[in-house]
């Protein structure tokens, strides 16, 4: 039931399909102008009960009624101002008693806020902690990309309510005129794209909700969906688990039982285990790049364990071909950054293994020709990209990564910056059985603390190696103030190109000015005198040879400075150039 008369009637009517979709039978709204989109929504949907109630504080309570009685969520819907307030006090006690609701609040546009326009208060986070979740949802947009991202935070919303434990959740909906269901703008050229396919996963999302209480409830999905196609992929993203053989089994045994590869994130430690697992592919960047390659290699569904790999590539070819996607998260976060096809796993990895283990051989495919030609392929790559790094000269930055397991003691942990080195990690790191244990901090993508973490892996474990940028390191350089007083040792394999290589890959390097002085901001530090400074040992790394005599052997105690300098354009433009070129073959 889609209204396309306006971007806000298809706005809302997106959003209210998708709680019908997953679920929802009751809807209790109150009166105003602000929220007219949502209200004809309600109101017109055949398979909702749209009940209108004046007094907001009795709305709420009301609702409060029909989710205890039935057990499932109940929306609430009102407008602007005061109106959301009077839910205090009953979203208070769904909290407390754990009560699915879902609020859904209109607001004025972010233009007509906090200047005497009306009816208009600061509704963001209105209920303080006794949420179970918060979101405050973009302005309304008749475009694909954004009605995903409704769809998919509409569902998360709903997911959210009734687990891990059930509870109110708030969405604060802001809208623009005309708020009236009148023809306007651009809506209507959607009719033939937003279909039935744009919801056809939802009822397979809302039978999950039973997943984490009862392992038996995988079986008829899987026997109807979760792994009934040749094409399906596995997509290990960045981890850093306690035990890492063992999570590489698991996703080993993965594989096995539902015939895919994996595409493995040089940020997990699945690259360094490769022997317990035939089918990893470490080149799909490389491969995508190419729409030979991209379409002959699409996939119908995918297994995502976590975060997604780094690779822009990869993202965008997942977005380009919407693939079903289940995402394994076992502690209730969002990880579709996508806002694609997805149905959330609330299961830790090994309840996954343990579940799809059960379900008749029968259902499960073996090894399909699909993945022989992933296998395929990456082979071919990988020996393209070794026939052009193993001769280099040079020190190029990529090559260091794709030089590691051959240089570092096995076992050794690897503290990856971010920035370049967590993406040539992405990009060049081989397969290998060394046993690295890969360290990083991707949560907010920043170079804060960079030194200080490897310092800290290092004294967990007596002994790492940080792999860092010059601007990552001198932005936490404090941190050797520390060195003299810990008993441990750590290599920091300094790639020193006077600035912020990571910029040169976006499109602000064709502007200069302000490029070269604002964002690769060069700088002249002198490694070796800062490392004096702080008794630190220093050695010029002026050949691959030197380095593999350096890193040999590891020390036991104390702080190393191995600094490699590199020209960062040069390995800007070698590193374009051999991305593009890896993958240009075609069989």
């Amino acid at each position: 039931m889609l209204d396309f008369r306006n971007t806000n009637t298809l706005w809302a009517s997106v959003l209210v399909e998708t709680l019908a979709r997953l679920g929802l039978k009751t809807a209790v709204i109150s009166p105003g102008s602000r929220s007219t989109p949502l209200t004809v929504a309600f109101a017109s949907h055949p398979q909702l009960r749209a009940l209108p109630i004046l007094d907001e504080r009795s709305a709420s309570f009301f609702a409060l009624g029909v989710a205890k009685a039935s057990g499932q969520p109940t929306v609430l819907v009102c407008t602007s101002g005061t109106a959301g307030a009077n839910y205090f006090p009953a979203l208070i006690e769904a909290y407390e008693n754990e009560i699915p609701l879902i609020v859904l609040t209109a607001d004025r546009p972010p233009e007509l806020r906090d200047c005497a326009s009306g009816q208009t208060i600061d509704q963001q986070k209105l209920f303080g902690r006794y949420v179970r979740r918060y979101l405050e949802v973009a302005l309304p947009e008749a475009t694909v990309g954004q009605l995903c991202y409704l769809r998919q935070i509409t569902a998360h919303a709903w997911r959210s309510c009734g687990w891990p434990v059930p509870g109110p959740v708030h969405l604060n909906l802001p809208f623009r005129d005309p708020l009236a269901p009148v023809p306007a703008g651009a809506a209507a050229e959607l009719a033939g794209i937003i279909d039935n396919r744009f919801f056809d996963h939802l009822e397979l999302l809302s039978a999950t909700a039973s997943w984490a209480q009862q392992g038996s409830e995988l079986e008829p999905i899987a026997r109807s969906t979760l792994g009934q196609t040749e094409r399906g992929l596995i997509i290990a993203g960045p981890a850093q688990p306690p035990d890492p053989p063992a999570y590489c089994q698991a996703i080993a045994t993965l594989s096995q039982l539902l015939g895919w590869p994996v595409l493995a994130d040089g940020l997990s430690p699945l690259r360094n285990h490769a022997s317990l697992n035939p089918h990893l592919i470490t080149s799909y960047d490389l491969l995508l790049r190419h729409d030979y390659h991209a379409q002959a290699l699409a996939a119908q569904q995918v297994l995502q364990l976590g975060t997604l790999p780094t690779s822009k590539v990869l993202r965008q070819w997942l977005q380009q071909t919407d693939p079903l996607r289940w995402i394994v998260e076992a502690r209730d976060r969002n990880k579709d950054p996508l806002h694609g096809r997805a149905i959330a796993v609330p299961w830790s990895l090994a309840t996954l293994v343990a579940a799809l283990a059960t379900v008749p051989s029968e259902s499960l495919r073996a090894i399909s020709s699909y993945s022989q030609t992933w296998l395929e392929r990456d082979v071919i790559a990988r020996q393209r990209l070794a026939a052009q790094l193993a001769p280099l000269p040079e020190l190029f930055e990529g090559k260091l990564s794709w030089q590691l397991p051959r240089l570092l003691p096995p076992g050794t942990p690897l503290v990856i910056a971010n920035s370049m080195p967590v993406r040539d990690i992405e990009w060049f790191l081989p397969l290998n059985d060394t046993g690295l244990r890969p360290y990083f901090s991707r949560g907010a993508n920043g170079i804060d603390g960079t030194l200080s973490t490897a310092m800290g892996v290092a004294q967990n474990f007596g002994r790492a190696v940080l792999l860092t940028g010059d601007l990552a390191l001198l932005h936490d350089s404090n941190g050797l103030l520390n060195a003299s007083q810990r008993d441990f040792h750590l290599t920091i394999l300094l790639i020193n190109n006077q600035g912020g290589g990571i910029f040169e890959t976006l499109p602000i390097a064709a502007f200069e000015p302000p490029f070269e002085a604002f964002f690769a901001m060069p700088q002249q530090v002198d490694f070796a005198a800062l490392a004096a400074a702080h008794n630190v040992e220093y050695v010029r790394v002026a050949s691959w040879r030197c380095l593999q005599e350096q890193l040999a052997t590891l020390p036991e105690q104390g702080i190393r400075l191995l600094e490699l300098r590199c020209d960062r354009k040069f390995d800007a433009q070698f590193r374009t150039s051999l991305l593009t070129a890896i993958g240009d073959f075609e069989l």
